[in-house]
């Protein structure tokens, strides 16, 4: 399946894996570039140390293109701008703002830069900044979201730029891989299929929930502070959303919430973690290695196309 994104970012399969903060680490990474798509460390608000481990450690296992996320909020946001210079990473993605104080220097050394945008004004703003491409995420991911839906904001994103456009949001097989294609988009982003994948190292209490949820099972809290986060229902997300409901404030919102991340995916503590999945959860019922999930999933998706044509 060739594309402008496995042209651009020299893959043979044209899927990147979703940066999920705690959860994209040089294993899963490695993993995922070594079956044929780009595989993404997660910089979130990491020391640069460890970052720097984890992208050394990446090389180690894979001779494959890879690539690092940044959030642009983050207090190490500038220091790991510098970093995947240093480091001499192919493929930067970015979240949470503009990139554009960085391109200059990552463009001089060679970077693909590849933003999410959550609307066509973003992903207009994002091209005129110098972006190789666009990752259009739909309000179906888990983490934090935007409000409209990938089968609404891929074709628009697609109209409103030249760039290649990669769909993200509520895609976990071929089908849904076929149906972004279709709409228009050079590539998928997937982050919730892979959480339940053998070399993903969450906690196995993330993984049941991930296993065991149904389609109802995914809630967004937060978006009275303006940044709506989905995640898996549990007891701890139905209180988030409980407090919001009863006047809570913003600032003490997201003291409750500070390294709820953390206790879900290194902890497994279902009482007190935030558990960031995607609505397409309810899709999901084995777990299986990375390259076996990338080979299934394309294979459905070239049949499906092929019978279109």
């Amino acid at each position: 399946m060739n594309t402008e994104i496995t042209k651009l970012l020299s893959i043979r399969y044209p899927l990147i894996q979703g940066g999920m903060a705690w959860v994209a680490e040089s294993n899963l990474a490695a993993a995922v570039s070594n079956a044929g798509g780009l595989g993404l460390i997660a910089g979130g608000a990491a020391p640069i140390d460890y970052l720097r481990g984890e992208i050394r450690k990446c090389k180690e296992m894979t001779d494959k293109p890879f690539g690092v996320n940044v959030m642009l909020m983050s207090p190490n946001a500038e220091e790991l701008a510098q970093l995947v210079i240093d480091e001499g990473v192919p493929v930067v993605t970015t979240g949470a703002g503009n990139p554009g104080k960085y391109m200059a220097a990552w463009k001089e050394a060679g970077i693909k830069v590849i933003p999410v945008v959550p609307s066509v004004a973003l992903a207009k703003r994002m091209e005129r900044a110098g972006a190789d491409a666009l990752v259009a995420e739909g309000t179906e991911s888990g983490g934090h979201i935007g409000e409209n839906t990938t089968m609404c904001l891929v074709p628009q994103v697609v109209d409103a730029v030249k760039i290649p456009v990669i769909a993200a949001g509520g895609i976990a097989d071929g089908r849904g891989i076929a149906a972004a294609m279709m709409l228009g988009a050079q590539g998928v982003q997937l982050g919730t299929r892979f959480l339940a994948s053998e070399e993903c190292r969450i906690h196995e209490n993330f993984k049941n929930l991930v296993l065991g949820a149904k389609d109802t099972d995914s809630i967004v809290t937060g978006r009275f502070t303006g940044h709506p986060c989905r995640s898996i229902k549990t007891k701890y997300a139905k209180s988030l959303l409980t407090f919001e409901r009863e006047g809570g404030t913003p600032d003490e919102f997201e003291n409750l919430t500070v390294g709820s991340l953390r206790k879900a995916v290194v902890d497994g503590n279902i009482e007190e973690g935030s558990f960031l999945c995607g609505a397409i959860a309810g899709m999901i019922h084995e777990i299986k290695p990375v390259r076996e999930i990338v080979e299934e999933m394309f294979s459905q998706a070239e049949a499906l196309l092929q019978g279109a044509k």
